[in-house]
């Protein structure tokens, strides 16, 4: 089923999912554009790790990621989360696509901080946040994921060359390796009182790591 969708299909069907009604600034829970969504999940199709892979999806808000990888032919998809409105939500998505095709897929959304999750998949995909409004948030999702999966991909604000020092260290102090580092632009509407533009767009990496 996964592998007849191209890019171009999988962004238009993750587009119509549901966004979170109610984000909450603290957890930073700006959702990934079905694009990019798109184009990680396809990336990681092509390197051999989504179909009939296990699959996490961690901080997974409104499950684009985790939905996605089953459509692209996941064996098995978890999505965690810590906010129970998300995992909601995140459930609405998949029945309303399990209705449309008339199939019940092996995705399962599961509240709980991803700090105490220690189960094992082959493939990590996260939208962490940024560590912006909590500082070093991001900290725990690449730490987290290190610990679950052998190949991740994570997508985090493009910072100075230190940061990028720093990423590298942390991941590598962990056993993991840097197989590649992709530019790309992260748009976010105007979703909360302390934003004083109608859309910002920042420059964000996506690590691909090994472990």
């Amino acid at each position: 089923m996964g592998s007849k969708l191209n890019k171009k299909q999988l962004e238009i069907i993750l587009s119509q999912l549901k966004e979170l009604s109610l984000p909450k600034p603290s957890l930073e829970q700006y959702a990934i554009t079905s694009s990019l969504a798109a184009e990680v999940l396809n990336l990681a199709y092509l390197h051999g790790d989504i179909k009939d892979k296990v699959v996490f999806d961690f901080g997974c808000g409104s499950g684009r990621l985790g939905i996605g990888a089953v459509m692209l032919g996941a064996k098995f998809v978890v999505g965690i989360d810590i906010d129970k409105s998300a995992i909601r939500t995140a459930k609405e998505n998949l029945e309303s696509y399990e209705a449309r095709i008339s199939k019940k897929l092996p995705v399962y959304f599961v509240v709980c901080d991803i700090g105490n999750w220690f189960s094992k998949a082959e493939t990590v995909v996260q939208n962490p946040p940024f560590g912006i409004q909590t500082r070093h948030a991001d900290r725990l999702f690449l730490e987290s994921a290190l610990r679950c999966g052998k190949r991740i991909y994570s997508l985090h604000k493009n910072g100075y060359k230190k940061t990028r020092e720093f990423i590298k260290k942390f991941i590598e102090d962990r056993k993991g390796k840097i197989e590649k580092t992709l530019k790309y632009k992260f748009s976010i509407p105007h979703m909360f009182k302390f934003h004083k533009k109608p859309k910002a767009t920042y420059n964000v990496d996506l690590y691909i790591i090994e472990r």
